[in-house]
């Protein structure tokens, strides 16, 4: 899309265009979430389906030589390069956002992550897979700082707290359909290649976004009437008076990224991995003698759906509260109950339960409820700190360049597989640790209570 030319009127948006960008808006966030739980629900399977190949080229015959410790590492390794792709789709498309307008830039962020997605499916080794994940992964975190920008600049700022929370549960609802499909159909290890053309569906979205979302008003606005003669929104967000609150807000941004990406994701494949060990194959020896073997290939394959959809069930109500909350009890005070709770729900969760619980689903869903109400938070909070010329970038570096930083502690979770294991209650247990981080960091954030955006 090219700029607005000096001479081009420019209206304020229609009722119904505001309805088409929210639309939009939910949709391509929405599908971004779906996308981000792919992996979680197909990891263990497409693994174990994968390296038995690789087994089975090297005579090891069955899926029961897996190493188990093998697979929990290369979810780290997925996990790693899905927050390293999204942080810089972020950096990208945001700045795309800003340079060539919302609406063009969220359209190529659904359909890189669509398209990508749908490669996936002609994948025949794990690093073929993580290549292509982490391609597809810039589609996903360039979508959020596109739809956030795109809402928030074409709705009254009466309207923000609410539609903040709209926007974190749009992610999440994704989440819960994906896994609702894994429930409707089974994801096994000789079945699961079908969940990428899923993935693939939403390049549809993208097409329409391209025709027929109505651009961001303010930013046509911006770039006929320039505040300032910038170089750039790079250089003007990490020089003063911006750098600090660029700063601050990839902190702020990093502490749920981390949380969720090296914390609450493993209860899924945690929840797998118990489903298999249970799975005991009984044999006879030649001497008459019993012994047991685990047979993961023959775990159930709805434990893990199931465990995915209860978390994602509470994180479609979380985050809903969390514009709703920051405004009645203020930003920084809401973000500081968010870390809190998250903290104790994540000891309770890794230190005190068992996927073979009868709690256990119900924690799941408390586990998502609170750990989620950040994602309702940020969409209200951060743009805030930015003006409207460089509010998508500011947005997108702030939320995605946490992403590097949880890429980071991710990788180093594999120094605790080692460790413990693969133990995933230990390891959930000490990186639970980060959200006390966040109730430290909140209280050096400066107060936006009440302000309306910045030009």
């Amino acid at each position: 899309m090219s700029e607005p030319s000096t001479n081009m009127p420019i209206r304020e948006l229609s009722t119904r265009q505001r309805y088409v960008v929210l639309i939009a808006a939910f949709l391509g966030w929405m599908f971004a979430g779906l996308e981000i739980s792919l992996f979680v629900l197909i990891h263990r399977p497409a693994m174990i389906s994968l390296m038995t190949e690789s087994a089975a080229a090297s005579r090891t015959s069955s899926a029961a030589a897996i190493d188990e410790q093998a697979v929990t590492q290369w979810f780290a390794w997925y996990q790693a390069a899905f927050l390293l792709g999204a942080a810089s789709g972020g950096w990208i498309f945001g700045l795309i956002g800003d340079r060539r307008g919302r609406t063009q830039a969220l359209a190529q962020s659904i359909l890189c992550y669509s398209f990508f997605t749908g490669a996936c499916y002609f994948a025949d080794s794990p690093v073929q897979l993580l290549v292509l994940r982490f391609l597809a992964c810039h589609g996903i975190g360039g979508a959020w700082p596109n739809t956030v920008a795109l809402v928030a600049e074409a709705w009254p700022d009466a309207s923000r707290p609410f539609l903040a929370g709209i926007l974190g549960t749009a992610a999440n609802v994704g989440q819960v359909l994906m896994g609702m499909t894994g429930l409707w159909f089974d994801v096994t290890s000789s079945s699961w290649r079908w969940v990428f053309l899923v993935g693939a569906a939403p390049a549809v979205i993208g097409i329409w976004c391209l025709r027929g979302v109505p651009e961001s008003v303010r930013w046509m606005t911006s770039r006929i009437n320039p505040a300032t003669d910038s170089a750039g929104p790079l250089r003007e967000l990490f020089r003063p008076p911006l750098r600090q609150r660029a700063l601050m807000g990839i902190l702020l941004g990093a502490i749920p990224v981390i949380g969720t990406a090296a914390n609450s994701q493993w209860i899924i494949p945690w929840t797998d991995q118990v489903a298999a060990q249970q799975r005991v194959v009984s044999t006879t020896s030649a001497d008459g003698k019993t012994s047991s073997k685990s047979s993961p290939a023959k775990a159930d394959p709805k434990s893990k759906a199931r465990t995915l959809v209860a978390r994602s069930s509470g994180a479609v109500f979380g985050s809903l509260l969390g514009g709703i909350l920051a405004t009645l009890l203020g930003r920084r005070t809401t973000y500081f109950l968010i870390s809190l709770l998250s903290l104790m729900a994540s000891t309770f969760v890794f230190g005190w339960l068992h996927p073979l619980h009868p709690w256990f689903y119900t924690a799941s869903f408390g586990f998502g409820l609170v750990g989620v109400i950040y994602f309702g938070w940020l969409p209200l909070y951060l743009p805030e700190l930015f003006p409207t010329r460089v509010r998508a970038t500011g947005t997108g570096i702030s939320f995605n360049t946490g992403r590097v930083v949880a890429a980071f502690v991710v990788l180093g979770t594999g120094v605790l597989v080692r460790l413990f294991g693969g133990d995933y209650a230990k390891i959930g247990l000490w990186t639970g640790m980060i959200y006390a981080v966040g109730m430290i960091i909140i209280l050096f954030a400066p107060r936006t209570d009440g302000s309306n955006l910045k030009a």
